[in-house]
């Protein structure tokens, strides 16, 4: 059953514990272990793919099996009913024209003939994805073609070359054919069958048969996010994620039956998964409780979801809108929901939310799978400097600079004292001896 919290002091202490939940001796112990699995995949390779395919989804595979073959991909498309294919496409377009909107242009500055400045924008070469779910581990039998479309069409948008999918095989050996149509809807026709912190070194090292990236993202348990973690000094990745979050801000006139199927929406997803209500009305804060455990009742996802909600489901009766605004901000949800009659002014003193769910019409549904708007989201409190996956987690830029001889001249004199005043004289050096005997006194 769903706590409730009055006191401030009690409430505050108690999101702080949600938010360490990955600070526990189990992370430290799964660190160790995420090492030894890098390490073997680099020195390993391909064998030890085999080696972990075996052991944690249960699966034995060839060198051969590896990849997922052609006529599976097609196979694919007649193994999904129609209903869910035109979902599949539906949220692709929608996911696809939202990031459209966000591809950054290349752009120079003409100071004047003489300076040219500006930045270019390209996308990286290979990306990795990884999809959780299929295999014979904590998910076994799970499939998230949602994710597959979250995280691929903004490599597609942004122009990657190749990109390539991971995920776990199922017991047959097989990918879900609508996680193998969504890839296939996002651009991917490179799709494996590793699993967990395998995969993530296999994408970083690269093995005989997968080649290494330059950027991996995507969402799985503790060990694939501490395998990004581990192997980013030398690739990219997107944000660290960890078990999803959802904090609502409700008012009394608010739904308790939706606030209850929202929070439960959040927990289901993962044992380790938070639900929180803050609401300055108690009617409404008694109710959802009571509402949470009939829904709860005879549901297939019980048992999941009542772990999540007892140990980091919260209800905390709040002053005010502005109370639950600064608690808020101090938590920094991966998703938060304002459901309140005008959540437009509640906005204004948002500052710390990986996605923002305006009004009572807007369930975290929409947002996991065809608003538009990536879901893959910073949580244990990054959003405070870190944001969603976009366009531009798969692109770089270079800084251009154009300075023509006349335009080097008026600024020798003060790039030599810079240089000099650092203590590199080589750097003045480079400048002297390009102007040397043609100086103008710098003026820009």
């Amino acid at each position: 059953m769903l706590r409730i919290v009055h006191d401030r002091d009690e409430a505050e202490a108690e999101l702080r514990r949600i938010g360490d939940r990955y600070r526990s001796d189990y992370v430290l112990h799964a660190c160790a272990t995420v090492r030894e699995v890098l390490a073997s995949v680099r020195r390993n390779g391909d064998r030890a793919l085999l080696h972990y395919t075996a052991s944690v989804d249960r699966v034995t595979l060839s060198p051969s099996e590896l990849r997922v073959t052609g006529s599976e991909l097609d196979a694919a498309y007649q193994q999904v009913n129609k209903d869910l294919l035109d979902a599949i496409f539906l949220a692709s377009s929608q996911i696809e024209a939202f990031h459209r909107q966000r591809v950054p242009s290349s752009w120079v500055q003409f100071k004047d003939l003489d300076v040219v400045l500006g930045k270019r924008y390209q996308p990286v070469e290979k990306a990795g994805i990884y999809v959780p779910g299929s295999g014979g581990g904590p998910e076994r039998g799970a499939a998230y073609p949602s994710r597959v479309l979250m995280n691929a069409i903004p490599a597609k948008v942004a122009g990657v070359r190749r990109t390539i999918m991971s995920t776990p095989p199922g017991p047959d050996k097989k990918i879900n054919p609508a996680v193998l149509v969504a890839a296939q809807s996002a651009g991917i026709q490179e799709v494996y069958r590793v699993s967990g912190a395998a995969a993530i070194g296999a994408f970083a090292y690269g093995t005989e048969t997968i080649p290494p990236v330059d950027v991996i993202v995507g969402t799985g348990n503790i060990y694939v996010t501490l395998a990004k973690k581990l192997v980013s000094p030398i690739v990219g990745i997107d944000c660290l994620t960890g078990a999803g979050e959802l904090l609502i801000i409700a008012d009394r006139l608010a739904n308790h039956e939706h606030v209850a199927a929202d929070l439960l929406a959040q927990a289901e997803r993962d044992p380790m998964a938070s639900a929180i209500l803050l609401t300055p009305d108690l009617t409404l804060a008694t109710l959802v409780t009571a509402e949470v455990d009939r829904q709860l009742i005879n549901h297939s996802h019980r048992l999941l979801t009542s772990k999540a909600i007892a140990h980091y489901g919260l209800v905390v009766v709040v002053e005010s809108e502005l109370m639950a605004a600064e608690l808020a901000n101090a938590f920094a949800p991966q998703n938060l929901m304002l459901q309140v009659a005008d959540p437009w002014s509640l906005l204004e003193e948002i500052r710390h939310a990986g996605a923002i769910f305006l009004g009572y019409s807007s369930p975290i549904a929409l947002g996991d799978y065809l608003a538009g708007p990536n879901q893959n989201l910073p949580t244990n409190g990054a959003a405070r400097y870190a944001s969603s996956l976009g366009v531009e987690t798969y692109l770089k830029h270079s800084n251009i600079i154009h300075y023509s001889p006349e335009a080097l001249k008026k600024v020798a004199d003060a790039i030599e004292l810079l240089a000099q005043a650092e203590g590199f004289p080589y750097h003045a050096d480079s400048v002297r001896l390009r102007t040397e005997g043609q100086r103008d006194k710098y003026d820009i």
